[in-house]
């Protein structure tokens, strides 16, 4: 029984004594090599030739697009009533990407976000339940478009410039 204490003793000690301290100069006096300055190619300078086309003429009017109402006008006869918790959530837009709609307010709405859409729907930020719309803002609350129910779980409307918008779960 002693020579099995002598046995892991010994062991040990050889398992021991193949370990070194191994250490790095951390000198802090040394300092990196400076690197190689990269040759810049000449940079030439000169006036722009003039314009070749005409710009178009600014739009004389806002005039607030077919099926988008800013400041919550009437949502179509046929959309269902709508609440402003049955919105809470993730829904699909256009069946291509995603609207979470939460309960937290920001500004005179509640904070909303898309992720993988285009359009204007990327700046979207907030949103709010007017009537029977849902009425969808940028960041600085702007209205951006609008939606009304149109089904359980099911709504459709468009944004400012006309891009078609459908949620649905």
């Amino acid at each position: 029984m002693q020579l099995r204490y002598v046995v892991t003793g010994l062991t040990a000690a050889l398992a021991l004594a193949g370990c070194q301290r191994t250490s790095y100069d951390y000198n802090a006096n040394a300092a990196p090599p400076p690197l190689t300055a990269q040759p810049v190619p000449s940079v030439q300078g000169g006036q722009l030739p003039p314009p070749s086309g005409q710009f178009p003429a600014a739009p004389a009017s806002t005039a607030p697009v077919a099926g988008v109402q800013p400041g919550g006008g009437a949502a179509p006869a046929t959309s269902l009533d709508v609440t402003k918790e049955s919105m809470v959530g993730s829904w699909r837009v256009n069946g291509t990407c995603d609207m979470f709609l939460t309960l937290t307010n920001l500004g005179s709405g509640s904070r909303g976000g898309t992720r993988g859409c285009v359009g204007e729907l990327t700046a979207m930020g907030s949103w709010e339940v007017s009537g029977k719309q849902v009425l969808l803002k940028d960041r600085s609350g702007n209205q951006i478009g609008s939606v009304y129910k149109v089904a359980d779980n099911s709504f459709s409307g468009q944004t400012a410039t006309g891009q078609s918008i459908t949620l649905s779960r």
